[in-house]
């Protein structure tokens, strides 16, 4: 090597010492060991930044007990921060001392009971003992009010403070699954609109209570594609009651017998009963606009589709609802109808109108 070309070499590797320095200091920010590294030198800088980097720092979110298992979708690791010691429960033995049992605490769940119907107390009789390591188990939940429903959970634990009659205890803790599955509960009128598609739907749930949006955003998709005639025939069961024209009835028709959903919507767009908008806006067209951009597209990122996923949901579960509450009103005036014109004839008169009305509504509906 020339004597040129040695001083150059010289002279770059002295400029990559210089560069590592300022590279070896942004790293005694961010870890432990550039800490140890210049614990020799003094200042109150050094002092500060030693603090901040050992400093303990949840790496989960922090969570309640209650919380964790009414709210935390499977697969999610968390903190819990209230283990309170069970005094129901005697200590375990062992030879590492007497360990004590914490308690599970009640949680509030949705019963599908038919004597309950909705959120309730539910209660788990086990306790889970603080021993120290990873354990595994399950927790069996009742229902408090009518005794006859169970959910079922699966966890991991592992105690980080053991609880004390007089401190709360902490511990890493890992949903891995529960039985009925997570999730709230579903409308049953939504349920019944998209029919033989509710597996489906559910796993679109499920997708979307995980943080999956391109699963979630899919699964939804095939549901509405494969539920357009039931959305349409809803629709113009409203518009029939509502007093549509036998030139309307055959549009819907029409748009029933079309295979392509954007075809069908632009057909039945300009005649969607106004009982039926969602914010003044036609469900129909919300949907279609929702569900028109393919996952391929490069701005369908999981959290844009989730965000698709969540919109397409709601608007089907409204679009549900008020569709069922314009067919349930229709049924009760004419219920009602049926009451007040029988009443000057007498009770025999007001029974035997009440079925004739009955029994023009199920020609109807077959006829349908």
């Amino acid at each position: 090597m020339t004597s040129a070309g040695a001083m150059e070499s010289a002279r770059c590797s002295a400029n990559r010492g210089n560069d590592r320095k300022p590279l070896f200091k942004n790293l005694v920010g961010y870890s432990q060991y550039g800490v140890r590294a210049i614990m020799t030198n003094a200042g109150e800088e050094v002092k500060e930044l030693r603090k901040w980097v050992e400093e303990p720092r949840p790496k989960y979110p922090e969570v309640t007990f209650k919380s964790f298992l009414e709210e935390t979708p499977p697969d999610t690791y968390v903190y819990l921060t209230d283990l309170k010691m069970d005094g129901n429960l005697p200590y375990l033995e062992t030879r590492d001392g007497n360990l004590p049992y914490f308690e599970t605490p009640d949680v509030v769940l949705f019963c599908e009971n038919t004597d309950c119907k909705g959120p309730r107390i539910f209660r788990c009789k086990n306790g889970i003992i603080s021993s120290p390591g990873w354990k595994y188990a399950f927790l069996p939940y009742q229902c408090r009010n009518c005794g006859s429903r169970f959910t079922q959970f699966a966890i991991a634990i592992s105690i980080d403070k053991q609880p004390t009659s007089t401190s709360l205890g902490r511990a890493t803790c890992i949903k891995l699954g529960q039985i009925p599955a997570f999730g709230p509960q579903t409308p049953t009128r939504l349920i019944k609109l998209i029919g033989r598609d509710r597996e489906t739907f559910l796993q679109g749930r499920r997708a979307e209570h995980r943080g999956l949006g391109i699963g979630a955003f899919a699964y939804y998709r095939r549901v509405v594609e494969n539920q357009k005639n039931r959305i349409i025939e809803e629709i113009a069961k409203v518009a029939k009651l509502l007093g549509s024209t036998s030139e309307t009835d055959a549009i819907f028709a029409a748009a029933i017998n079309e295979t392509r959903f954007a075809e069908s919507v632009a057909m039945v767009k300009d005649f969607i009963p106004q009982v039926l908008m969602i914010g003044g806006h036609n469900p129909l067209t919300l949907l279609h606009t929702a569900l028109s951009r393919g996952l391929h597209n490069p701005e369908m990122t999981d959290e844009h589709c989730l965000q698709l996923a969540q919109s397409i949901r709601t608007i089907l579960a409204e679009f549900a609802e008020r569709a069922s509450e314009a067919l349930k009103d229709d049924r009760e005036i004419k219920n009602a109808l049926s009451v007040l014109i029988a009443v000057p004839n007498g009770p025999k008169a007001k029974l035997e109108s009440a079925e004739a009305v009955m029994s023009n509504e199920g020609s109807v509906s077959r006829a349908e």
